[in-house]
């Protein structure tokens, strides 16, 4: 009985605590609740004052608007070409990168990191310039290669796979060694199995980054069919109008792959940044 007493005023005691983080969470997920009925809302109900915050009558008209208005499913597959394939080879670069500042000592091993590390200080506005007149003399200007492999190293996540890393017993390599397994064969059976949640941390983080993206693509590109998602929905703020009802519904078709995603992924993306966390 006084067991039970205790626990009822520790769960007492943390009600305030869980009711405020509870208000956080709603104030963060209003703007995002709002633009989901505002998708099913039709445009004169969505620009009206006072503003509604349920629509009065639900309708498809804005998703029929996008479809017409701009080639979405090309733009879709632009963008999943664009995330999974920055993302595939993401794992894999970064991962390998990781492993041998883990695993392998080799001179100049510490200052190679840090300077890794420094290009995170670095923004991406300072370098899109040199960057761009590299990719166009690579001749992948307007390309998928030019959309991808300037986006497949990051430093940070090269830091967090590092971190994943060192907290695996090198003595396991070692092992692995004795039995006559490759090094690739290591890394790759051994290894990566060990950091799975690192790693599905960095696939969610770098699909949502890719998919998200507006800046390069818009810089790398100049046919419309090599447009991504986010590039296709900017189309729909015009220099004096914006059309509200058709952004919201593109906007909430974008949302939904990054959120199905998140929530299949969520266990392994928090465990993945706690260990990054801790070991980093």
């Amino acid at each position: 009985m006084y067991k039970k007493d205790v626990q009822l005023k520790s769960k007492i005691a943390y009600l305030p605590v869980f009711l405020f983080l509870v208000f956080l969470a709603v104030l963060v997920l209003l703007p995002v609740i709002w633009m989901v009925f505002s998708a099913f809302k039709p445009e004169k109900e969505i620009i009206s004052w006072p503003p509604t915050f349920f629509p009065a009558a639900l309708t498809l008209e804005n998703f029929v608007a996008v479809q017409n208005r701009i080639h979405i499913s090309r733009y879709i597959l632009n963008s999943v070409i664009y995330a999974g394939g920055t993302t595939l080879l993401a794992v894999v670069v970064n991962s390998m990168a990781g492993y041998a500042y883990a695993f392998y000592e080799f001179k100049g091993k510490t200052g190679l990191f840090l300077l890794t590390l420094a290009t995170m200080m670095v923004p991406f506005q300072v370098i899109m310039v040199p960057l761009f007149l590299v990719v166009f003399k690579m001749g992948m200007y307007d390309s998928y290669w030019g959309l991808i492999i300037p986006r497949v190293a990051v430093a940070g996540s090269i830091f967090m796979m590092r971190a994943a890393f060192a907290g695996i017993p090198k003595e396991l390599a070692e092992a692995a060694r004795i039995d006559g397994l490759s090094e690739f064969g290591i890394f790759w059976r051994i290894m990566m199995p060990q950091v799975k949640p690192a790693a599905i941390t960095l696939m969610i983080l770098s699909i949502n980054g890719s998919w998200n993206d507006l800046l390069w693509p818009m810089i790398i590109t100049s046919r419309t069919q090599m447009r991504t998602l986010a590039n296709g929905l900017a189309l729909f703020i015009g220099q004096n109008t914006i059309e509200y009802g058709a952004a919201f519904a593109g906007a909430l078709i974008s949302l939904l792959p990054m959120f199905v995603l998140y929530m299949i992924g969520q266990k392994y993306f928090v465990e993945g940044m706690a260990g990054a966390g801790l070991k980093g």
